[in-house]
């Protein structure tokens, strides 16, 4: 899964011949997952149809502020340009980029940057001579100091015949470089993390086992945002169902807490950070029968004995790691949290409580408490678990970096 995944992109596009090539653009933005919205100059349309980057990015295209369909209906740039987590200009001709320079406002694409909040990134494209004059120059000085992005125009062949400076970048390198650009400025850039995640079983024979109701969520949701602002994630995943595609997680499957313990133990060392958020098995049996046992007797007495206590074990070794347990509680929830936090030397814990309604195991939603140690504690609202695991994060950054 790509950086830009869920990311409202906004691509501009001016009113140059490399404006064909925005159409290849559009559907990298949607493969790579991301919303995708089009505002034209209109005389860019005289190089690609609107019709076509509709289809492509199954929005409207915006040209002017008055739809010619419907003279009622006013295109906002302001909501186009508060709607955007980043905004692409692209082709960036030496008019237009002249204008944003200058804060010339005459069509809506201009209207819109001058509105947008958020960074703006812009691909030049012109002949030769065009490109190397001062004004253009002067162009891309300015808009760099306001902030803006300027993704680098290419060598090569050029509408007018010549061979030079002033080819826009092809649509794959601006893909590739606006994603390492946004991972570029992420806060956990260069940080390894560690996260566990979903149950474990633990087997009687071969084929039944003792496991937990744990689905994996909180866990897979963690690395998803983990991922998203930046890390390089160790998923190390019990049995579930979920799965999750990104090119910053390495999920490693495993089935019991044992094979849990050795695969936490190996990376370990390897990471700045370890969320350990795996409903790990405290007890399993203490041997497994070589065959299925029949069902022959009434009853069937199990001899249990302890698992490996994998976040007591990590504690126990950590050098400047920072490390990060959850305590899911039926009574006496803080205090048990606080005990846990302190006895297996832990940065925070997540405590959340089973007799809160909507928290707990195959849940969209939780409700937990953080606390840290220095015994600050921190209660939310029930809410997803992909908004809980952005305060966590977002807690975590915080400590981290304070």
């Amino acid at each position: 899964m790509s950086i830009l995944s869920g990311k409202n992109i906004l691509l501009g596009i001016s009113a140059g011949i490399a404006a064909y090539k925005t159409a290849s653009l559009v559907r990298l933005f949607i493969k790579a997952g991301a919303n995708v919205k089009v505002v034209i100059t209109p005389s860019a349309k005289d190089f690609v149809t609107p019709l076509t980057l509709s289809t492509l990015s199954k929005n409207p295209v915006h040209s002017t502020f008055v739809d010619d369909v419907d003279s009622d209906l006013w295109n906002n740039h302001v909501e186009l340009g508060l709607w955007a987590d980043l905004f692409i200009i692209a082709p960036a001709t030496a008019n237009t980029m002249s204008k944003m320079a200058n804060g010339v406002c005459d069509n809506l694409l201009l209207a819109t940057y001058l509105s947008a909040k958020c960074p703006v990134y812009f691909a030049p494209a012109m002949d030769l001579d065009m490109y190397k004059h001062p004004t253009t120059k002067s162009s891309f000085d300015k808009l760099k100091s306001f902030g803006n992005i300027i993704i680098p125009a290419t060598s090569g062949e050029l509408a007018s015949g010549l061979v030079g400076e002033g080819r826009m970048a092809e649509p794959e390198d601006i893909l590739s470089f606006i994603e390492k650009d946004v991972i570029g400025k992420l806060p956990l850039r260069g940080k390894k993390v560690l996260i566990t995640a979903g149950p474990t079983y633990e087997a009687i024979d071969p084929v039944r086992f003792i496991g937990n109701h744990s689905s994996g969520k909180m866990g897979f949701e963690i690395a998803k945002a983990s991922a998203n602002l930046g890390a390089e994630v160790i998923l190390i995943s019990g049995p579930t169902y979920l799965n999750l595609n990104h090119s910053l997680v390495n999920v490693i499957p495993v089935t019991s807490a044992e094979d849990m313990y050795l695969e936490a133990h190996k990376y370990f060392n390897q990471v700045d950070i370890a969320i350990l958020a795996a409903a790990v098995a405290d007890y399993k049996p203490a041997n497994m029968a070589a065959q299925k046992i029949k069902k022959s007797d009434s009853t069937l007495v199990l001899q249990l004995e302890k698992t490996k206590d994998i976040l007591a074990s990590l504690g126990a070794i950590k050098k400047n790691q920072f490390l990060v347990g959850f305590a899911l509680e039926t009574e006496n929830e803080l205090e048990n949290a606080k005990g846990k936090l302190k006895k297996k030397n832990l940065n925070l814990i997540v405590l959340n409580s089973l007799q809160d309604k909507g928290a707990g195991f195959k849940t969209e939603t939780n409700k937990v408490t953080i606390i840290d140690n220095k015994n600050r504690v921190t209660e939310y609202q029930l809410k997803s678990k992909t908004e809980v695991a952005k305060d966590l994060l977002n807690e975590i950054i915080k400590q981290f970096h304070g």
